[in-house]
């Protein structure tokens, strides 16, 4: 059996002249938290509908469970577990109705029903209300629902498009407990997130931008883009003049706008601090902050997104 769960050569998928999946190629091992990370209308739903085998890909290949996402995608669907961020429950259905739909579409037997049924009710906390009108949930109870009713039939692999898109922060974090639960038990779960933090709970991630994949690794591996400078964040008046000035100063690594402060990067062997207040001041920018501040997953991502913005900007492809 191949250490790998899911393999992408070159696959593209263009919809007439736009092209939303340009030429990705990366591999999934099996049992791993393989984090699929960028903004919305990046790729990643694109992609992820065609490994589900729901649409083909224009051009490249793929496998899934050993499978060919373009020959077999109906095996692929018996192998795998899907849930999107709409949770496709039927709402008008019982919380025991809808369970009991997808494992027929999933085809558990008769024999398996009654004890996967338990499990999923266990799992998502919802004992004692089978009989609740789904639409009536909470959206937390609901994204734990659409999760059992995703593995009912306990695929290999489970493909998450963006699951806690719109649930509070504690049904995000009770979630994740669930996935690295599932993780735990050889389950290789496929998520595609634009949460940062949710990043972070992930063994690899796959960072996406504009149909093309910028960066791949580590959450801890990613991080090391900063490796080789010092990050200080600044608040300063007026903001855009300021970015604008930073990054035409060639002592500058890099410079990107977070929120109401700048993020700058600059070399390991200077002072930073001191340089960034030296040259702010020079050019006579009000400085409200200024802190040296460790990186994280959105400084790397943001920095790349840029990066991208400004090849395209200079006649890259």
């Amino acid at each position: 059996m191949s250490e790998w769960a899911v393999e992408v050569h070159g696959l593209t998928k263009r919809f007439g002249s736009f092209t939303a999946v340009d030429g990705i190629t990366f591999a999934v091992k099996r049992g791993e938290v393989f984090g699929f990370l960028g903004p919305n209308g990046a790729g990643k739903s694109t992609t992820i509908r065609m490994l589900c085998g729901i649409i083909s890909p224009t051009s490249g290949t793929g496998t899934v469970a050993g499978l060919d996402i373009r020959t077999q995608s109906e095996q692929i669907k018996a192998r795998i577990g899907y849930m999107s961020q709409k949770f496709s429950l039927y709402e008008d259905l019982t919380v025991s109705e809808n369970i009991d739909f997808y494992a027929g579409v999933y085809g558990v037997s008769a024999e398996r029903l009654a004890e996967r049924k338990r499990w999923v009710l266990q799992m998502a906390g919802l004992e004692g209300r089978e009989q609740s009108l789904t639409g009536e949930l909470p959206v937390g109870w609901k994204q734990r629902l659409a999760l059992g009713c995703a593995i009912v039939h306990e695929p290999e692999i489970l493909f998450l498009d963006e699951p806690t898109s719109g649930v509070d922060p504690i049904s995000r974090r009770q979630f994740w407990d669930l996935i690295n639960a599932l993780a735990g038990e050889g389950v290789t779960v496929f998520v595609t997130t634009h949460y940062m933090d949710e990043a972070e709970h992930c063994d690899r991630l796959c960072l996406i931008y504009r149909g093309r994949i910028v960066a791949m690794g580590t959450p801890a591996e990613l991080k090391t883009h900063y490796a080789s400078g010092k990050l200080i964040e600044v608040e300063v008046e007026p903001q855009m003049a300021a970015l604008e000035s930073l990054l035409n100063d060639p002592a500058v690594y890099d410079a990107a706008v977070f929120g109401r402060r700048l993020h700058v990067v600059l070399p390991a062997d200077v002072d930073a601090e001191g340089y960034v207040r030296q040259q702010l001041e020079k050019e006579g920018f009000r400085i409200i902050y200024l802190e040296p501040v460790v990186p994280s997953l959105e400084d790397v991502f943001v920095s790349l997104v840029e990066q991208t913005d400004r090849g395209l900007g200079e006649g890259g492809v």
